[in-house]
């Protein structure tokens, strides 16, 4: 017999505490299992009544309270950020790159690319709430020189001016706007200090990333 859920003690009236207190809002159908005996039907349903957003198929976000009767959809950085949390854990999902420049704001226009660093290798994934694509890039996220920052979903990690500078110029072109880039590391490389510059570009061997970044500074 499938477990009603509306019989436990909810704050969405439907959804149970523990999906609505998941990391970043964001969980996968297979964690709602252990609550329905029939979760694809029953998270359909939470959905229709704007209970949940599913952001891609299989992946479903708790809308906020205050947004339950209007249109709502979390910014893609945001988005990626939940979904990679519900995959891998929110200590080993990291927005890197052209993400990490927008969250810091040194890339202003909206992007179609989230590009989050995650310990193993997952292919892209194409969002069904938007016309977007999340990427993961196999890193060793316990190295990366990362830090907290809060978003309409809750906490997550983004790596720092430092390491986003040396990502960038290491890949300019992971998340389709190369064009970006230049500009992002300028803007960012103002927040930089530049002994932990050097000393990331040395431990993760990205020295000719540190040259390209100081040739964008000198050649606008």
């Amino acid at each position: 017999m499938e477990k009603d859920a509306t019989s436990q003690p909810t704050r969405h009236s439907g959804v149970p505490p523990e999906l609505a207190r998941m990391p970043m809002r964001t969980f996968t159908a297979r964690n709602a299992a252990a609550f329905y005996s029939y979760p694809h039907q029953r998270l359909s349903k939470l959905t229709a009544r704007g209970l949940l957003h599913r952001p891609a198929h299989g992946y479903y976000t708790v809308v906020p309270l205050d947004h339950l009767d209007r249109r709502w959809l979390p910014g893609l950085e945001a988005t990626a950020a939940g979904i990679a949390t519900a995959v891998f854990d929110a200590d080993h999902a990291v927005l890197m790159g052209i993400s990490a420049a927008r969250v810091h704001g040194a890339i202003p226009r909206a992007l179609a690319v989230a590009v989050v660093a995650v310990p193993r290798q997952r292919a892209a994934l194409r969002l069904t709430d938007r016309d977007a694509i999340v990427r993961f890039v196999t890193r060793d996220t316990d190295n990366l020189d990362a830090e907290t920052i809060s978003t309409e979903l809750g906490s997550t990690l983004v790596t720092t001016p430092e390491q986003t500078v040396l990502d960038l110029a290491h890949r300019p072109d992971l998340g389709d706007s190369a064009t970006d880039v230049p500009t992002a590391v300028r803007t960012l490389y103002r927040r930089c200090d530049p002994e932990q510059l050097d000393r990331l570009a040395h431990a993760q061997r990205l020295r000719a990333a540190l040259d390209r970044v100081m040739g964008m500074l000198e050649y606008p």
